[in-house]
Formats: C-alpha cells, structure tokens, sequence
C-alpha cells in the first residue's frame, strides 16, 4: 500500500486585524516533504507518527508539504493556493496511491475561500478518482461542511481540549484508511447540526463524561468513528458552529440514528457547560494561604494567540502592577521590542522598559515598568502537547514584588511549563501564574495548581458568543437564540 501524506495547519480568526502571510509559516517551519525528518519533534510531529504507523506495517509513505502557523486573520490568498498547488503537483508525481492521509485543521480560511481544507479535499478527489479512500484528521475547533464531507471518505476529529489525542485520532484514521483500501470497510458518514457555538472544556464535567460517551459508542458493532466537532467561534463563515458526526462501515441508517442520538445529548446539555469567566479582580482574589499548596493559575483567554489575539494584552499585568500583586508570573508576552531592548541590556541589567499593548485596542495600553533582566535565552522552546514549538529569543525580567514577566518573539499561547522553567523560573512557589491560553495549558499546568481561574478581558476573543457580529455564519444558533432546532427539542 502506499500512503500519500500532507500537513495543512491553521485556525483562521476572521476578526482580526492582521493575516496569515508566509511568514507566519516560516515560523514554524515550512518543510517540502522532509519534515519528518528534519523536525520529527516539532512541526513534522504528527507526521513523523503517521510514517512510522504505515512503515510499521510494510507500507510506502509519500510524505508532501507539511507547515503550521498561529492563528491569526484570513490567510492571504497566493500563500493558500501555492500550499494547496503543491500538495496537488506532489500527489500527481507520487500517483497511482492507494490511500490519502491529510493533517489539517477544519478551520482555516483565506481571501476567497471560507472552507480552505473542503477546497483541498476537493481537488485532492479530482486526482485521485472516486475509489482512492481519502481522510482528513481535524482538530476539534473545526468547521464540518457539505465540502468536506462530500471529498472525503471519512473524517475524524479530536476529542480532547486540550488536543492530548492527535496521535490517537491520528492512528485511528490510518486503520480505517487501510481497512478500506483492503475492502475490509465501507466508510459512510452523517451529520448532526447542533446549531450551537461556544467553548467546551473536555477536562471538567459534564463534557469529560460525554467525550466517555462517544467513545462508548465507537464499540457498537458497525460504528468505525464518532467526532464532536466544536466549531471554532471567532471564524466567521457560513458553515460555522457545533456539529457531531458518526462514520459507519456502510450503515448509513445506523449513523444517522447514532448522530441524531449524540447530537441531541450533546444539546441537552447547553445550559450546564456554558462557558463563563472571572473578572480580573476576582481572579487576583485569595492567594494560597500555605506554602507549598501550589499557585492559583490564571487563563488569559481573550488574548490567546492560539485563537488569533495577539499575546501583548496588558490588561492582567496592569492590574497586578496597580494593587502591588507580588510573587507571580505572566506570560508569554508577545514584544519584540521589549526583548530587542533586554537582550542588549543583557542578564543583570536594570531598565525602565515598556511592556505589551501594541497591536491595537484589544492589547490594552502600554506599561511602563522598572525591571531587572533575569534571563535571556536566544534559541527558547516549550512542550506543546507532544511537540516541541520554537519560541525565538525570550527574556525573563522581574518587577517589584517579585512580579515576573516572560517576553517572546514568537507570537503563540503557552502550552508547557517549560515556557517558564526553561528560563529558570519556578512556579510552585508562586501565588499566581497568568499564561496566555485558553485551555492547552490546562495539560501541564493544572497538576501543579492550587485552582485555575479563566479570566475575561476586553481582548480579541469575546466569550459573548450571542454577540459576536457574524455577517456570513447564520444568526440561528444558540446561544444567541434559545430553540434554533424548533418544536422537536422544545423540550430538551
């Protein structure tokens, strides 16, 4: 059998202000088919998996583009296609192929396409022919449209949130790509409409019992895969919110009544996994009251990069400065400048610096802060959930009180914490750590705290979800109306 390989990434936040140009992918590096090779720990991680499953096996891999970028705006259109052009002039050269695994991400949108991974599938499927199986993993924040699931044979989603599956979701995808290459399989797929859009944490109930649910489900005779996929809020296209769907070997009955039966459990529970959030002084309230019981850590999850803000909000740090909050951490900051200043200064340096706010009003205003560099650290990374991601030269400075700020030239969520260790920073002895995520640092960093707290600010991404103004997604979606689904849920 030969597999053909190709990795796609990236959530498009169709609110803000500034693209995804190439260089948000040069990032994070941009590999031609080698990225298994050359960087099998980072952004060629889940291809790397992929080769080894199939090679495993005896099988041939062709492994093509692979390349991921941060969250930010549309993706501009000539980088898109020439992605997309390469993938397609790779699999041309690499035909006849039995099998098509694509790493994508469900939500990325460029300058004349809302549905970037369904215009991949679909030219994909003009190459390869009606009876070559193709397959797309996502991830859970995606968009599951007609597109998608018209071009491809089965699609799987992840389950978790944070994203601690990818290589489950990735492994149970090649089996079913191989199983139906063999005719052992039929893959036939339908869809649930939830017509909600929100947030839902998989680490906390009612959510963790009903990822146990779909999973229970998946051990039916005749059901090969069940996904939830979320949706991804601050994407604006027409196809946007949460579906659920099921793939089945051949029983298209079967998926529909199971899709239909999940789906409406999953609705059912709307007013109990609502997200909600503290406001800052809420947040900066009760420090632990023992040594050694572990610090209240604190999301800052309207200016997570990793939903397309812009990691240099100062409206946490402001308020830590303003009531003397001492003995804790925030980070990462995305400055180029501050960490520009700093690593001239250099290590043992004292300087009046000026901190974050500089993207535009959700960033807040600029601070002004006397501080200490503490570290700098040119070639900085962090664990992010299996992988190793670059963060570019990084500056740890300290403030008064013991108040420390980690400073990144690479503008990404924190994931690890070695984004904080691995400048030397402790964190079990503080009373507060602030990372700018919204739920991948919930991996690493809820084991060692006392709480976690999800902070709101008047950052990029807005938890209001009835207010976020959609001009192309339908207005007929919860929670923004209250029965979107009409008489036949009117009770649930």
């Amino acid at each position: 059998m030969k597999l053909f390989v190709a990795c796609l990434v990236t959530e498009t936040n169709t609110f803000a202000a500034a693209p995804t140009g190439l260089g948000g992918f040069e990032e994070f590096g941009i590999y031609h088919g080698d990225a298994s090779r050359r960087d099998p720990h980072g952004t060629g991680a889940l291809t790397r998996f992929v080769r080894e499953l199939a090679e495993a096996d005896g099988n041939a891999v062709v492994e093509s583009l692979s390349t991921f970028a941060q969250p930010a705006g549309r993706t501009v259109r000539h980088v898109y296609e020439a992605f997309r052009d390469e993938i397609l002039a790779d699999l041309r050269a690499a035909m006849p192929v039995d099998a098509v695994q694509l790493l994508l991400h469900g939500a990325m949108a460029a300058d004349g396409y809302d549905d970037c991974e369904g215009d991949l599938a679909r030219h994909i499927r003009a190459v390869v022919g009606p009876d070559v199986p193709v397959g797309m993993e996502l991830d859970l924040h995606c968009h599951f449209t007609d597109l998608m699931q018209a071009s491809a044979d089965v699609i799987v989603a992840f389950k978790e949130y944070p994203h601690t599956d990818a290589q489950d979701r990735a492994r149970e995808l090649y089996r079913i790509l191989v199983d139906a290459v063999a005719g052992r399989v039929r893959p036939v797929t339908e869809v649930f409409d939830c017509k909600m859009v929100g947030l839902w944490h998989t680490t906390r109930e009612p959510m963790r019992s009903f990822v146990a649910r779909m999973q229970d489900a998946e051990r039916r005779p005749g059901v090969l895969s069940v996904s939830l996929g979320h949706g991804f809020p601050w994407g604006d296209v027409p196809e946007a919110g949460a579906k659920l769907w099921v793939v089945t070997d051949g029983d298209r009955a079967l998926a529909r009544a199971l899709a239909d039966e999940l789906g409406a459990a999953f609705w059912r529970l709307r007013h109990a996994t609502r997200a909600t959030a503290m406001d800052v002084d809420a947040a900066l309230a009760g420090a632990p009251d023992a040594a050694g019981s572990g610090p209240i850590v604190l999301a800052d999850i309207a200016d997570n990069p990793g939903g397309g803000a812009s990691g240099d909000s100062t409206f946490i740090l402001r308020r830590m400065l303003e009531r003397g909050v001492g003995n804790a951490v925030v980070g990462m900051l995305w400055d180029l400048g501050a960490v520009h200043v700093c690593r001239s200064a250099g290590a043992g340096a004292a300087l009046r610096l000026r901190v974050g706010g500089k993207c535009g009003p959700e960033s807040g205003m600029p601070v002004d802060v006397r501080v200490l560099v503490r570290a700098v650290v040119d070639e900085h990374t962090q664990s992010a959930l299996g992988a190793r991601e670059r963060l570019g030269p990084c500056v740890w400075v300290e403030a008064d009180n013991g108040l420390h700020i980690v400073l990144s030239s690479v503008r990404t969520q924190t994931y690890g914490t070695d984004a904080f260790t691995g400048l030397g920073i402790t964190l079990e002895d503080k009373d507060f750590v602030v990372v700018k995520s919204t739920q991948h640092f919930h991996a690493e960093f809820a084991p060692l705290a006392r709480e976690v707290r999800y902070v709101t600010t008047p950052g990029t991404m807005n938890l209001d979800f009835a207010a976020i103004p959609y001009r192309l997604r339908s207005p007929d979606f919860w929670p923004r109306v209250d029965d979107p689904h009409g008489a036949a849920f009117q009770n649930g």
